[in-house]
């Protein structure tokens, strides 16, 4: 089946058949990014808060939000996702505010929660923009949730996370296109291209913990199955951000390229991310296009879904399920259950401490 053969259905109208809490809100809930210079140190110090990172090591990795003005596309990625989806539910027969709230810069989670609160929210959803099961991209989220609702008190709504989405075809399926456009434009100039997909690198010890990477695995395979005349590809990580000491999934997307034989270009698909957040624009669109550039190789990076309307859609299909008690969708059948992970799911992994010398 072609990658347009794939069929995306509109979100079910109409009322429940068989409704649960009657919900009246959305929450959107991101990573946050800094939007300011003077915000990148403080920003750094909330993501690596009880790790006794000095600050000066903390300005040296903030150099790449300095080089671009201090600010992360992510923000503004979330008013543009919340700007297209606000109109998709209520074309598909719902209306719901919809509020956002950061882990780690502003808007805050917790500001958000307490604006819910303030307007008379009872019962809501969150949309969490990732994709996948692991304890930083789900169960810390989760967290994150309940410390806002703890904060906040009385009078707090009730919030339930919308499940992970990896394998519905509102996000597989915009993948599988910007694949395919990047390898046309990469034919182009090449012959022999290999792809890589991308996703956030975790610790070995979080990865056993979920199935982060078997999900993740799971994409690109479902990808490489839309993809007419799909080239040798493989998954790869980036962005690792751990203690040398501390196993993380490994290779690293420049060291995959590092290694690459009998190619002359690469196509970088970051399909762990929704948008083009800053890893993505150092790590690949910088680091990554440098090491194939150190090789000699054309490169191609694959878009982000972004705010396709394709994925506004699986979105809104998340609430429906909810509230009107669609059946999940998904593509594939590897026993990968696309519904909500249980509430013991992916635990924190145990941090690994230095070997004595």
């Amino acid at each position: 089946m072609s990658v347009s053969e794939v069929p995306l259905t509109a979100a079910v109208r109409g009322p429940s058949s068989s409704p649960l809490a009657p919900i009246d809100a959305l929450l959107v809930v991101s990573f946050g990014g800094p939007e300011a210079p003077e915000h990148v140190v403080p920003f750094l110090q909330q993501v690596t808060r009880g790790r006794d990172i000095p600050e000066e090591r903390l300005r040296l990795v903030g150099q790449h939000y300095f080089d671009r003005g201090g600010v992360s596309p992510i923000n503004d990625h979330c008013r543009s996702l919340i700007a297209a989806l606000a109109p998709a539910l209520a074309d598909s027969g719902v209306e719901l505010p919809i509020y956002w709230g950061n882990r780690n810069w502003d808007p805050w989670l917790v500001d958000a929660v307490s604006k819910m609160r303030d307007d008379g929210i009872t019962n809501a959803l969150a949309f969490v923009t990732s994709a996948y099961s692991s304890y930083s991209s789900c169960r810390q989220y989760r967290e994150n949730i309940a410390a806002a609702q703890a904060t906040v008190g009385d009078g707090a709504p009730q919030i339930e996370k919308l499940r992970v989405f990896y394998n519905h075809p509102g996000f597989v399926v915009p993948i599988a296109d910007a694949v395919a456009a990047s390898l046309a434009t990469v034919y182009n100039t090449h012959a022999n291209p290999h792809v890589l997909f991308t996703a956030h690198s975790i610790p070995t010890s979080m990865a056993d913990t979920s199935a982060y990477e078997q999900q993740l695995c799971n994409v690109m395979d479902l990808v490489a199955e839309l993809v007419p005349n799909m080239p040798p590809h493989q998954l790869v990580w980036q962005s690792r951000s751990g203690p040398p000491h501390m196993p993380w999934l490994e290779p690293d997307v420049c060291d995959a390229i590092d290694s690459l034989s009998n190619h002359d270009s690469v196509v970088i698909a970051p399909i762990g991310f929704i948008s083009d957040h800053m890893e993505v624009i150092q790590d690949l669109d910088t680091d990554a296009r440098r090491a194939a550039d150190r090789r000699g190789f054309g490169f191609v990076r694959a878009s982000t879904v972004g705010t396709d309307p394709r994925f506004i859609s699986a979105i809104v299909e998340l609430v429906h399920e909810r509230i009107s008690s669609i059946k999940p969708r998904a593509l594939g059948n590897r026993g990968l259950d696309p519904t909500q992970c249980g509430g013991a799911c992916c635990p924190a992994p145990t941090r690994a401490r230095p070997a004595a010398q």
